[in-house]
């Protein structure tokens, strides 16, 4: 007897298929032939019948037994290929109807905003109306009986009066919504704090958000400091602050050892062996893969410094050799925080390895753990008692960027050595027999670094804040360049006005301007939720290709933290405020952190070439160009910011408003989706006379 095997694991439905047939009348459907069941061959065997029979009773008890026991048919079979086909479709169901409680809860906070937003619009409608009337009051007293003011009056109150009631239902209507998400959001089906067997992440991290992340949210070790971090995340920390989330610069032994791991994990296939819908162990192909990673580093060790690898490898035992092994994948983790551009595909492999290993039945079969708490400037002086330095007037001068810009070589030469005087008078003051100059030095060094990654990170959103307030005005709009957008056209999935477009503008660059500015600290948030012990995640088809979904509870509380900053400094939100952190458009906090991480890929060419446009100009044959094409260089500046503040915040890049559209990662994917057509902007040769040649680094000559 032959029977349809559907993807529901669970259910065998038992449909004898036409011997003429020859393919399966449903595309998800395959046929399979079923293996005799044992009461199949108790019947053969007491002979009361000359041919097996099988009930679809029995064949659905036989199943299931099988699969409570455990058992998987062999691999190669028809079976075993309709075993992985219903666990793959078991396992996408699941995360569709995660993400489609996700998207519900998107909609209604969506909704629930729009109705605040119209609430307060008839409002201040209502408002107008009533001055209107009392002018027209006043007017209809002067000129007595005036049936034509009267008559006008008479409308104005009428208008007056359907205002009000319009004002009452939207504000019935906002109460309604907001209610509708509370209820949601209490009663939202949460998970066990972000074990990540289908929490797909909204309700999860809604639920441990309200509980204060009671849950584990990093590695035992570093429990406290992450905890911390998340609830005091300020842009204006002092150096003891910031000095917690600061990695140390590595040094010359350290960066040996860094090539060892980046040519290790260059040539690992780990996610490609490891991230694949499979009903066979995970566990085994994951620890397979760790430990052929660390045969892979002890011979490079071998290969470089023979006695060293010959003492790591003489007994072969991996678990001895726990230290090195945490302390190569350490310092690849540090050098990534400190140089984001670097290891782009070498630290998304070793992330994912890293947070396998964390696994419980993974720690078990590998005998050690890879991971261990980032070395921190904070870190090396806590140890050996030098906190006092942090506190130190002169850590800022010792420890400042040298801004070159708008200055004469003399006065950069000065501060050049007043920079250089403050660091010996550190390391001099400080320096003990256990706290070196050498050690004050490289803490000195690290926040340095840190204060060049945000001039090369978080400047160029200066940058544009600055242009946008100096070539627009926020309520008037020049001619020919008003910052307006209409659902529609030109590809905006928005409505803003002038001023409303240029209000929301300037809060997204707020934001990211306040996201660059903490992204070490968000870095080592995100990390604690990526690699927390016993972290579990889901293995979803996004869209983009199987993905790791788990929820990030310090890294969405950080996120939050940074919104609500900003939002009680701007006083007034223009558009959605969900964060997606967790779903389909930003699966965990490996994205996350790689999606801001680009924000400077994209702002700082725009500013570099608006910035070149008068150097340009001071040759005559561009010159003519430009005022040809653009009037002058104010307007080919112009052009430029326009097209940029209006379509790079347009809703745009996706064919819905949960992947797109106004909220906080939307905003982002709108200037993605701006960056992918500039070929197609009438401004585009600027661009490239000015050295352009793509969003993706080092794309401008010297």
């Amino acid at each position: 007897p032959r029977f349809t095997y559907t993807q529901n694991p669970t259910r065998l439905l038992t449909k004898p298929s036409p011997a003429t047939s020859s393919s399966p009348s449903h595309p998800v459907e395959r046929q399979v032939t079923a293996r005799p069941t044992p009461i199949q061959q108790q019947q053969s065997s007491e002979g009361t019948r000359s041919e097996a029979v099988v009930t679809p009773h029995a064949f659905v008890m036989s199943g299931l037994s099988a699969l409570l026991d455990g058992e998987v048919p062999e691999s190669g079979t028809e079976a075993s290929d309709a075993f992985e086909r219903a666990e793959a479709g078991r396992a996408q169901a699941e995360s569709d109807a995660n993400e489609g409680r996700r998207r519900l809860e998107v909609a209604r906070q969506q909704f629930a905003e729009y109705a605040n937003a119209r609430a307060d619009e008839s409002v201040a409608f209502g408002e107008q109306i009533q001055k209107v009337l009392g002018i027209a009051s006043e007017a209809a007293g002067t000129h007595g009986d005036d049936a034509v003011m009267r008559a006008m009056v008479d409308g104005i109150v009428d208008l007056a009066e359907a205002a009000t009631g319009a004002k009452a239902e939207a504000q019935a209507m906002a109460a309604t919504a907001m209610e509708d998400v509370n209820k949601a959001g209490a009663g939202a089906p949460g998970g066990d704090g972000g074990d990540g067997g289908g929490d797909g992440g909204a309700g999860a991290a809604m639920e441990e958000e309200a509980n204060g992340d009671k849950g584990d949210i990093a590695m035992e070790d570093d429990a406290a400091a992450i905890a911390a971090a998340a609830a005091n995340l300020d842009p204006a920390m002092n150096f003891v602050e910031r000095a917690k989330y600061i990695p140390l610069r590595l040094d010359m032994e350290e960066r040996k050892l860094l090539r060892l791991l980046e040519a290790a994990m260059h040539v690992s296939e780990y996610t490609d062996k490891v991230d694949v819908l499979t009903y066979r162990s995970k566990t085994g192909r994951i620890t397979e893969q760790l430990k052929e990673i660390c045969a892979i580093m002890c011979g490079l060790v071998v290969a470089t410094d023979y006695r060293r690898g010959q003492r790591l490898i003489v007994d072969k035992d991996f678990a001895a050799n726990a230290a090195f092994f945490q302390a190569v994948f350490e310092i690849g983790r540090r050098h990534k925080v400190q140089n984001p551009e670097k290891m782009r595909s070498e630290y998304g492999k070793m992330v994912y390895l890293l947070q396998d290993s964390q696994m419980e039945e993974v720690q078990e079969l590998l005998e050690f753990k890879l991971v261990k708490p980032l070395k921190t400037a904070h870190n090396l002086l806590a140890d050996k008692s030098g906190l006092a330095m942090l506190a130190d007037g002169l850590m800022h001068q010792a420890t400042a960027e040298i801004m070159h810009e708008g200055k004469a070589r003399h006065e950069v030469q000065r501060e050049i050595k007043a920079k250089e005087k403050a660091r010996e008078h550190l390391s001099r003051r400080y320096a003990t027999a256990v706290l070196s100059s050498e050690d004050i030095l490289s803490v000195l060094y690290s926040i340095s670094d840190n204060n060049s990654y945000l001039r090369f990170n978080r400047d160029p959103v200066d940058k544009m804040i600055g242009y946008l307030k100096e070539y627009f005005e926020p309520k008037t709009p020049e001619k020919g360049f008003s910052l307006g957008i209409t659902m529609g056209m030109g590809g905006a999935r928005l409505s803003h006005n002038h001023e409303r477009q240029y209000t929301y503008v300037m809060q997204s660059m707020m934001l990211w301007r306040e996201v660059s500015n903490d992204m070490f600290k968000l870095w080592y948030l995100a990390e604690g939720d990526l690699l927390r012990e016993g972290g579990r995640y889901q293995l979803t088809n996004t869209g983009q290709g199987l993905n790791r979904v788990q929820s990030a509870p310090g890294t969405n509380k950080a996120i939050h933290q940074v919104l609500n900053r900003c939002q009680s400094k701007l006083g007034h939100w223009v558009g959605s405020s969900v964060v997606h952190l967790g779903d389909h458009n930003v699966p965990n906090a490996l994205m996350f952190i790689d999606k801001y991480t680009q924000v400077p890929r994209i702002l700082n060419p725009v500013a570099l070439v608006v910035s070149q446009v008068d150097e340009l100009c001071k040759d005559p044959g561009l010159l003519r160009y430009v005022e040809g094409a653009f009037g002058s260089a104010d307007g080919c500046r112009k052009a430029i910011l326009a097209d940029f503040f209006r379509h790079a915040f347009d809703g745009s890049g996706a064919d819905n408003f949960f992947d797109a559209g106004s909220c906080i990662d939307g905003r982002l994917t709108s200037a993605w989706n701006w960056c992918s057509k500039i070929e197609k902007k009438g401004y585009y040769p600027v661009f490239k006379l000015s050295g352009f040649t793509g969003f993706d680094g080092g794309d401008f000559r010297s």
